[in-house]
């Protein structure tokens, strides 16, 4: 398999606002956020990890060693809390609503959307699309609040990931809720469940008795889904089954933001007590894959799988959970 072949990558080029010593729009506002008092935060909600030593990575022959999926080793890490399922479009509304916050694809006026989404009438004025990926179309007016362009809306998808969010704006709905992103590790000790070395996070079988556990593609990739697992686009967060940690939809549906810098050999030789990434980057990290994913082209809804976009980027299939420190 070739490592860059990614459905999944469609990244703004903004490697100089990502190393600019100046706050961005974005940053402003987040550094204006009032945070709940991570003292009195209620994790009731949550999934409490007591954390400890697991194999993470992989050297499966599905993988992609360019990636930094291997070598297998070992990572503790400390107890933490996780959310159950991605942030929802109601979730993001009602931290909209409350800060007036302003997504980083509202504020570029455009978005990454999946070709086969965008209606006939906002085709006609779709200028361009990524040179190597393109099914990812440039879409003026799409945001958050309207997923495949301006006449497009969420009003039938409030328990669904929310997306066309970028780190930053992850970052900026943490701080407000009195989280954080988890970390890659915590994010791979969660996502497998108990499960020590399995592919998926339900087992080793992508479908086990025949039965559908993740949303992604069914199809030939990138012209025609299927939707036999019920879904072209998003699902809703709590759709399928959870792992055994009682974590929905941590294979496919959308990649989720995870707070590390991306690196494919930091990690070989880094700490591995409560590892949180390279220093610095030009790319986060990326897990869980999402609903474009195909064993054809971008096996990447696979546990041990890792992705990266620059923090300022959007698209279609990215969203985010947030974790909490267990203290």
């Amino acid at each position: 398999m070739e490592a860059n072949k990614s459905c999944c990558s469609a990244s703004r080029d903004s490697a100089t606002q990502a190393h600019s010593d100046a706050p961005t729009p974005v940053q402003a506002q987040i550094q204006e956020i009032g945070p709940v008092d991570s003292q009195t935060l209620d994790k009731s909600s949550m999934v409490y990890l007591d954390g400890g030593t697991f194999l993470m990575g992989t050297d499966d022959q599905e993988g992609f060693p360019e990636d930094g999926e291997g070598p297998v080793r070992e990572v503790t890490i400390k107890p933490f809390y996780i959310d159950p399922c991605t942030v929802t479009n109601a979730e993001f509304k009602q931290f909209i609503d409350q800060t007036g916050y302003r997504t980083e694809a509202e504020s570029f006026g455009w978005s990454f959307v999946f070709h086969l989404f965008v209606s006939e009438a906002t085709a006609q004025k779709v200028k361009s699309a990524v040179q190597q990926t393109p099914w990812w179309w440039v879409v003026e007016g799409a945001d958050w609040q309207h997923p495949e362009g301006p006449d497009s809306n969420v009003e039938d998808r409030w328990d669904h990931p929310v997306i066309h969010v970028s780190y930053q704006d992850a970052l900026a709905y943490c701080k407000w809720s009195g989280k954080r992103l988890p970390t890659e590790a915590e994010w791979e000790y969660a996502a497998r469940g108990g499960l020590v070395q399995k592919r998926y996070p339900w087992g080793d079988e992508l479908k086990p008795g025949g039965q559908h556990r993740c949303n992604i593609w069914q199809g030939k990739f990138p012209i025609k889904n299927n939707a036999s697992d019920g879904y072209a686009g998003t699902a809703p967060v709590q759709a399928f089954e959870p792992n055994g940690y009682g974590l929905y939809n941590v294979s496919g549906n959308v990649w989720e933001w995870c707070s590390d810098w991306f690196s494919p050999d930091y990690h070989i030789k880094a700490k591995r007590v409560n590892p949180s990434g390279p220093p610095t980057g030009q790319a986060r990290v990326m897990r869980g894959g999402s609903y474009l994913c195909h064993k054809s082209y971008c096996n990447r809804y696979r546990v041990a799988a890792r992705s990266k976009n620059t923090p300022d980027s959007s698209t279609g299939n990215i969203g985010f959970r947030c974790a909490a420190d267990a203290e």
